[in-house]
């Protein structure tokens, strides 16, 4: 449970402005959709896949590294690290039975196999979607484990998209149609809570220093 004596005492710190921002932007967001992004070599793509999550709704992102340890690019994310929620995996099994225990079919997307189009995938079901390496693609793994497989329609020569373009396509697209939907998407009012907890820290410069003199005072 939140403290909600704490969340109104960080709050206090933040401008009236700032605080309605949190609760308009916290309205559009939902963990009925989460994203995982596996083994990305240019950790620069994963980054845009953060920042489209972010741009778009998505509170979650998922990110499997057993190859490739890389930082966040900052510059890239353009500060949506501070907004959605980063669950980082060293191995792409825990990352699949994590999300399957969450209630999470796995959707592996692809180009090269007989996927479900994108403007007929059901959005009503609660979905994690994989995005896989530049050249290689999803690991057989998540091929193997995947409910089912999305890919874009293609109509040129070229027969496979950037990761973060493929990405904010089909981010953009399931996220609008989720809320023309009849769909329960939103979040809780518990996670609303938890999110402008962890917002109004990331909103404060001396956190720590805040957080003392709370405590001291209790």
């Amino acid at each position: 449970m939140i403290d909600l004596d704490y969340l109104n005492y960080l709050e206090d710190f933040l401008t009236d402005s700032r605080k309605e921002r949190f609760l308009k932007v916290l309205e559009n967001r939902t963990n009925h959709f989460t994203i995982a992004v596996e083994d990305v070599y240019q950790f620069h793509n994963t980054s845009a896949v953060m920042r489209s999550c972010e741009v778009f709704g998505i509170q979650e992102i998922n990110i499997v590294e057993q190859r490739f340890g890389k930082n966040i690019d900052k510059e890239i994310a353009m500060g949506a690290q501070k907004w959605v929620d980063i669950n980082k995996f060293d191995n792409i099994s825990n990352c699949i039975q994590t999300l399957k225990n969450k209630g999470y079919q796995i959707i592996a997307t692809t180009p090269h196999n007989d996927s479900c189009l994108l403007h007929e995938f059901d959005v009503t079901q609660k979905s994690a979607l994989f995005f896989g390496t530049e050249k290689e693609g999803l690991s057989q793994e998540v091929m193997e484990q995947a409910d089912g497989y999305l890919k874009i329609p293609m109509v040129g020569f070229t027969e496979s998209l950037n990761i973060s373009v493929s990405a904010a396509i089909i981010i953009q697209d399931i996220t609008t149609r989720l809320r023309q939907s009849e769909v329960d998407w939103k979040l809780t009012a518990e996670e609303i809570l938890e999110k402008r907890l962890a917002w109004a820290k990331n909103s404060i410069k001396d956190i720590k220093r805040i957080e003392e003199r709370y405590y001291a005072e209790q």
